[in-house]
């Protein structure tokens, strides 16, 4: 399967398994002056998911439609937060932040001498103008300041210590010359990115297309050239990784053993992302169908065998996900309840019958599920070639008929995926979430779960991915009550509200810990990332991590 990523996880993403990283190459050096020319030379070639024929969308505020390489290659944050790694975020723009002792005050000094990939001066006014624009200025925010060329003051109502991740290595960083000019950001598609970031774009199709090294990046680039193919499933994917035609994917291989035998290809699989059912939820929200009622959310919760799941769809190269969507043992010390830590394994039919009974639904003759004479009836879909998700689908509708719940499983173009799951027409998607970047679970609360940034059916959310439209009025205070401390004690009662009600609400029905498999081409470039130094996930899909993975390359000669 694919995901897009965002500054979220925003975008966040996800982890740190407990594996500490060792001394890391550093990614992005802090001279300040333009490179000469590259080093070296070679192009490296990247799937660049299902979605074809490929329409050209490099815009930074498209969570979900932007094309790959547009968080990291092309735009970038302040700083690199490592998912995989405890260690402290590494300055990309900036250099250096500090929080004022109340957290509502934030200080951030970036690197001198920068530049656009126009060859215009990058400074801290661009800085203040992106944390100020469109979905980045939240209702907290008071100011955002360039105080001189290189430092910036962000000011908010409330503190700010929980969003670090996101503030700072989360959102991307536009220039203020050519965004101040663009009166709708979300209907733009920005055809030709200005960033900041170690590539350009050198050619688009609807098949491909290729990015060029930056001739005003602050540093050398070592692979010029980076051309992302758009294929349209994981068997061809898998089919051209294992004859050589691409280099780098992100994907579900059952047997990976199949395409890394010859030596020549290598692999991680990190489980950090949990894949789960996401349901539009409220119903006083346009949302529409019989999943809007919790009792059929809590039924089909308990319906489905997971283990059969991970075995059948995921050949058990997944992890178990949990309904307090915390990464375990990660986040161990932020689960205060301990029947959370994990989501039923196996089905139980008698149960999810007893939920439903509580709430006034019979079985009929047909043996499903119905109340007033109407059986429950839910469509499940997910993006065809994504053949880790369509079988994992097709099971669950197969075990909540044994449960006397009626599900429809079908797939359709990915193109065809992000329109409804953003705009909220739909009942049940399969869905893959994006795990907060440092060990704490603040993000995910934030960016799935925060009522106040979702949005009626039809209008995307406003911030942050809470596609099933939910909000419970607990949850949403305790969001906010999280994001205003930087005390642990008082972080984690918020904490424990949260899970609480999310365990029983379950807008999002957790399946598994994705089997997040990266397979990259040893043979002619070195420098990924290993068991022994974890300096960067290396899934291409993922937000800003692709350009860390990039600047640490080198083509064999």
């Amino acid at each position: 399967m694919k995901k897009i990523s965002l500054a979220l996880a925003a975008t966040a993403v996800a982890l740190s398994l407990t594996l500490a990283a060792c001394t890391s190459p550093a990614p992005a050096p802090s001279g300040s002056a333009a490179s000469s020319a590259p080093a070296m030379a070679a192009t490296l070639r990247v799937w660049a998911g299902s979605t074809t024929p490929i329409t050209v969308d490099f815009n930074p505020f498209h969570v979900d439609t932007a094309l790959y390489g547009t968080y990291g290659p092309i735009y970038e944050p302040l700083f690199f937060f490592n998912q995989l790694s405890s260690d402290a975020p590494v300055p990309m723009i900036g250099q250096s932040y500090n929080y004022s002792a109340d957290g509502k005050t934030i200080t951030i000094t970036i690197k001198p001498g920068l530049k656009w990939s126009d060859g215009q001066a990058l400074t801290a006014d661009d800085v203040a103008f992106t944390m100020g624009y469109g979905p980045n200025k939240t209702d907290k925010m008071i100011s955002a300041t360039a105080t001189d060329d290189t430092t910036i003051v962000l000011k908010y109502s409330s503190p700010q210590f929980t969003a670090a991740s996101q503030l700072l290595g989360s959102t991307m960083i536009v220039p203020r010359h050519v965004w101040s000019k663009i009166d709708n950001y979300m209907k733009e598609t920005n055809d030709n990115p200005v960033g900041s970031g170690a590539y350009v774009v050198k050619t688009t199709s609807d098949a491909s297309y290729t990015f060029t090294a930056n001739p005003n990046y602050r540093d050398p680039v070592p692979i010029t050239n980076v051309q992302f193919l758009g294929i349209d499933s994981n068997q061809s994917g898998q089919d051209l990784l294992s004859t050589g035609q691409i280099d780098w994917t992100g994907m579900f291989i059952a047997n990976p053993d199949s395409v890394t035998g010859t030596g020549a290809i290598g692999t991680m699989n990190q489980q950090q992302d949990p894949t789960v059912m996401v349901t539009c939820a409220d119903a006083s929200k346009g949302c529409k169908g019989d999943q809007t009622d919790v009792a059929v959310r809590q039924a089909l919760n308990v319906a489905i065998d997971r283990s059969q799941l991970a075995e059948k769809a995921w050949v058990n190269l997944v992890g178990k996900a949990n309904p307090a969507f915390v990464l375990l043992p990660r986040d161990q010390k932020w689960l205060t309840d301990s029947s959370l830590a994990e989501s039923p394994q196996t089905a139980n039919a008698a149960q999810a019958g007893q939920i439903l009974e509580a709430a006034g639904y019979t079985k009929d003759d047909k043996g499903f599920y119905a109340k007033n004479g109407k059986e429950i009836s839910l469509d499940l879909f997910s993006p065809d070639g994504w053949t880790d998700y369509n079988d994992a689908a097709k099971l669950i509708a197969e075990q909540a008929g044994k449960a006397g719940i009626k599900i429809t499983a079908r797939t359709v173009s990915e193109a065809e995926y992000w329109t409804p799951v953003t705009d909220g027409d739909f009942q049940l998607a399969m869905y893959g979430l994006t795990q907060s970047v440092v060990a704490d679970p603040f993000s995910n609360y934030d960016q799935y779960f925060f009522g106040k940034s979702t949005a009626k059916v039809g209008d995307a959310p406003v911030r942050g991915q809470n596609y099933s439209r939910y909000s419970n009025a607990v949850v949403n205070a305790a969001v906010e009550a999280a994001a205003a401390t930087d005390d642990e004690a008082t972080k984690k009662a918020e904490y424990a509200k949260i899970q609480a009600q999310i365990a029983i609400d379950l807008p999002y029905i957790p399946v598994v810990l994705n089997a997040s498999q990266a397979f990259f081409n040893t043979k002619n470039f070195t420098g990924w990332p290993t068991d022994a130094n974890l300096y960067a996930d290396p899934l291409p899909y993922l937000s800003v991590a692709p350009a860390i993975v990039l600047l640490n390359l080198k083509p064999v000669q």
